[in-house]
C-alpha cells in the first residue's frame, strides 16, 4: 500500500509538469530535504549562464503557488544572483502543515519551463539530517570544519558531502582530492558526521549539502583571500555556537 501511494504521488507529479510544459527535469535521486519546526532555511537553485535573463521562480505543490526571483515576503525570500548563475530561496517560520510538499526551481522560457531542481521539504521536532551551522567561511589555503547530524534511524545510511553545482560527492571513510585541496569525512557512528576540507581554493565557494541517505541538509560555504585559517579555528567557532545554544 505504501509503495502504491509513492508511486501514485509521483505521476501526478510528473503529469503536472507535463501540463505546464516542462521542457526537462533532471531529477537524479530522491531529494529530501529535512528541516526544524519554526526555523528557517536557504535553498540554491543554479541555473545554465544562458538562463540569466529569462524569468525565475519557485513553485510550491502545495498550494499551486509561483513566487518569482527578486521577490521579498513576509515568510518567503527569492533572491537572483545572476553573478553566480543561481538564485536563493529563503523561507522562514517552517511548519509542517503548511510547508512539507514537493517544490521545484524553474526557468520560464517563450512559454516553456525548465526545472533545474526538485526537492520535498519535510518539517521536523528533529530532523533526520541538520547541520551546526548553515553557512561557514574560511581563507584561500586554510582549512574549515562542518558538523552534519542525523538522527538514529540514519546510522547505517551512507554519508556524503556534495556539492551543488556540479553533483560531485564525497563518501564517508574515503579522502578525496583535487588540485590542491584536500575533501575527508569521518563519522563517529553516535548521530554525527565531520567535513574537513583543507587548502581551501577560492572556487571552493559555493553551496553544498550533508545527506544521510536520501535525507540532507545545505550549507553555503565562503573561502575568502588573505589570511589561512585553520581547522583548530573553525572548530572553536563551532563550540562557541554550541555553547551558544546552550
Amino acid at each position: 500500500m505504501v509503495t502504491y501511494e509513492k508511486t501514485k504521488v509521483f505521476y501526478i507529479s510528473v503529469g503536472f509538469w507535463l501540463i505546464l510544459g516542462v521542457e526537462c527535469y533532471s531529477s537524479g535521486s530522491y531529494n529530501r530535504l529535512t528541516v526544524k519546526t519554526g526555523g528557517s532555511v536557504t535553498i540554491p537553485c543554479y541555473y545554465d549562464e544562458k538562463y540569466t535573463h529569462q524569468k525565475k521562480y519557485w513553485h510550491s505543490e502545495t498550494d499551486n503557488s509561483r513566487t518569482y526571483t527578486n521577490t521579498t515576503e513576509e515568510n518567503l525570500s527569492v533572491i537572483d544572483n545572476p553573478d553566480q548563475n543561481l538564485f536563493t530561496v529563503t523561507i522562514r517560520n517552517l511548519q509542517s502543515t503548511k510547508h512539507d510538499g514537493r517544490y521545484y526551481c524553474a526557468v520560464k522560457i517563450e512559454g516553456n519551463v525548465t526545472v533545474t531542481y526538485g526537492l520535498y521539504l519535510q518539517v521536523q521536532s528533529a530532523p533526520d539530517v541538520s547541520v551546526v551551522s548553515s553557512s561557514v567561511s574560511g581563507h584561500e589555503g586554510g582549512d574549515i570544519s562542518v558538523q552534519c547530524l542525523y538522527s538514529s534511524g540514519y546510522k547505517n545510511k551512507t554519508k556524503q558531502w556534495c556539492r551543488y553545482k556540479d553533483k560531485r560527492c564525497y563518501t564517508v571513510g574515503r579522502t578525496n582530492t583535487s588540485q590542491n585541496s584536500s575533501v575527508q569525512i569521518s563519522d563517529d557512528g553516535r548521530r554525527s558526521f565531520t567535513v574537513l576540507m583543507t587548502g581551501l581554493r577560492l572556487t571552493d565557494s559555493g553551496w553544498y549539502y550533508c545527506s544521510a541517505g536520501e535525507a540532507l541538509n545545505p550549507v553555503q560555504l565562503t573561502v575568502n583571500e588573505g589570511k589561512q585559517g585553520t581547522v583548530s579555528d573553525t572548530v572553536w567557532h563551532m563550540d562557541s555556537f554550541c555553547l551558544s545554544q546552550n
